[in-house]
């Protein structure tokens, strides 16, 4: 069935020279056995087209091309059928013939024949375009295959967890040893975690790019290629603020690698295929579109964040597996799903290539990220703080505080202050800044565009080193909390067993500080001060700077031992 033009049929008629009053006056329609080519025409040009394609008249004979002669001459008629030029004269009969039957049928102008023709050629060019780009698409998809799989590997995992004995709930009481201790019987267990994943070979040297929650932790990670080789893999460095991890195998021969592309040229509604191995299904592939861009908040709100969303099919097992546009080019590692079954539910997300090159070229250098330091606190603008700060719409970084001695004070940036633009980036939240400024080059210069008192100022800053920041105010924490924190994606939160998307974990304490007087150890969750969610390990400390001297807190804090949540009050130092 062709595909008719969007154009209604008068907009086409006024393009040959006819006005809508034509079709009404008698002497110009003949109605001749025309009755259903004439409604059609009144028509749009889908319905004409299924009428023409039910006419037995005009079935057998593709048009090909009109002769326009000089004026009362005949215009020349060809018949692929017949292979024969036949002459049509204005309002003359014309007889079409073909091996099955004969019709007379009197044509009603040159003009109305034309216009018919245009309708039935530039609906047969739609159709065969149609067509075409389908059988690219295929063909893109499948080329895309063919080439990627090989460099897309199967992982799998193995992870051992020492957990206490359920049957020495007390062991730490001398009271319960005393009485209930039994010789020889083990204080600990150790359990055997297996997992799946997929990774990509970034290059022909066996560096593997996948998801830090495929395999942070594991003790032993193998690799299965697509030829059926398998090899050991080593962990050469994982970043859990992105989950992005990276692994090495060796080779004695060239291996197979992906290509990345520029995941910002990416947009909405753009084709996108995914590959991987979704619950042990080896070379799975999937395709979809970008759904949306710059998804933020999905997992865990302390972590750098700026998705792909996407439609195409993404399972357990899928993680770590590559997005490609319909170049062949990686433009995203996939990563999550969004899902109240545990299946796919047409949510998906993916970390755009941009970041994973980035950090994963960190990771191959260095066996960490290094990452850029501001020294601000923002919060994302409202419509009407918009409004009060005399914006046209409420995008941008409102600055809420800035460290002392950071380079933002250095370069004069204040409170009040909207950051609308970084190093040639528009910024439309705090979100985006924090990540550009983590991406940014250390000791390097940038450009800051702001509004301040409606006024467009543009500043240079000095990145300075994020490690450094939080190991200076790392001394803070123990001279007014008396403790230490990490993130929760750290060594010692995964050695507690603590699942939590918010918070810090706490890794030393003072006997006699604020926390230790109250009970506090090592494994306890931070969860909330004075209502206010602690974000990872940077929102604790600058929620800790704000701080007065012997100023009084109410903690939300977990307990590790028994999983329960309470309040607690404490005065800082």
């Amino acid at each position: 069935m062709a595909t008719g033009i969007s154009l209604p049929f008068w907009q086409v008629t006024r393009f040959f020279g006819f006005s809508p009053s034509f079709f009404s006056n008698p002497r110009n329609v003949h109605h001749i056995n025309m009755g259903p080519l004439l409604q059609a025409i009144l028509g749009y040009s889908q319905v004409l087209l299924r009428v023409l394609e039910k006419w037995e008249t005009l079935n057998p004979f593709k048009i090909v091309t009109f002769l326009k002669s000089p004026r009362n001459k005949p215009i020349l008629f060809y018949s692929i059928t017949d292979k024969t030029w036949y002459p049509l004269f204005k309002r003359r009969l014309f007889m079409m013939k073909n091996k099955f039957n004969r019709h007379s049928v009197e044509l009603v102008s040159r003009r109305l024949l034309a216009a018919v023709f245009f309708i039935v050629l530039f609906s047969t060019l739609i159709q065969i375009e149609g067509t075409a780009k389908a059988v690219d698409l295929t063909t893109a998809i499948r080329q895309i295959a063919k080439q990627n799989i090989p460099a897309v590997v199967h992982i799998e995992v193995t992870q051992r967890q020492e957990i206490a004995n359920p049957f020495l709930p007390f062991d730490n009481s001398p009271f319960f040893r005393f009485f209930f201790d039994v010789p020889g019987m083990p204080r600990k267990f150790q359990r055997e975690l297996k997992g799946l994943g997929t990774g990509m070979l970034m290059n022909d040297k066996g560096y593997i790019l996948t998801n830090n929650h495929v395999v942070g932790g594991a003790t032993e990670i193998s690799v299965l290629l697509a030829d059926g080789s398998k090899y050991d893999a080593k962990l050469i460095g994982a970043d859990p603020k992105t989950d992005l991890a990276v692994i090495k195998i060796s080779s004695p021969s060239s291996l197979p690698h992906v290509t990345f592309g520029d995941s910002d040229k990416m947009e909405v509604g753009d084709w996108v295929i995914a590959i991987g191995h979704p619950r042990g299904l080896d070379q799975t592939v999937t395709q979809g579109i970008i759904s949306a861009k710059h998804r933020r908040g999905i997992t865990d709100p302390s972590s750098y964040q700026d998705f792909l969303q996407t439609d195409a099919a993404i399972n357990p097992g899928n993680s770590g597996g590559p997005l490609l546009n319909l170049k062949g080019e990686v433009i995203g590692v996939n990563a999550a799903i969004v899902s109240q079954s545990g299946g796919f539910e047409g949510i998906g997300f993916a970390i755009p290539s941009n970041m994973a090159i980035y950090v994963a070229k960190s990771l191959i250098a260095n066996g960490k990220v290094a990452r850029g330091w501001l020294g601000v606190s923002t919060q994302d603008l409202t419509p009407e703080l918009a409004k009060s700060f005399g914006l046209p719409s409420p995008r941008g970084a409102l600055v809420a505080d800035v460290v002392k001695g950071s380079p933002a004070e250095k370069a004069g940036i204040r409170r009040g202050d909207v950051i609308i633009d970084y190093r040639g980036k528009p910024i439309p939240d705090g979100s985006s800044l924090r990540n550009q400024v983590a991406t940014s080059p250390i000791k390097g210069r940038v450009d800051i565009t702001i509004i301040r008192n409606g006024k467009r100022l543009k500043i240079p800053v000095k990145i300075g080193n994020l490690e450094q920041a939080i190991r200076r105010q790392a001394s803070s924490l123990k001279a007014r909390l008396g403790i230490n924190a990490a993130p929760l994606k750290s060594k010692i939160a995964r050695k507690f067993g603590l699942n939590r998307r918010k918070g810090v974990v706490i890794t030393w304490v003072d006997p006699s500080g604020p926390l230790g007087e109250q009970g506090f150890e090592v494994g306890d969750l931070i969860l909330e001060i004075d209502g206010r969610s602690v974000k990872g390990l940077e929102g604790l400390m600058n929620l800790v700077r704000r701080l007065r001297p012997h100023q009084r807190l109410t903690l939300l804090a977990l307990d590790h031992r028994t999983g329960r949540t309470g309040y607690v009050q404490i005065r800082v130092r």
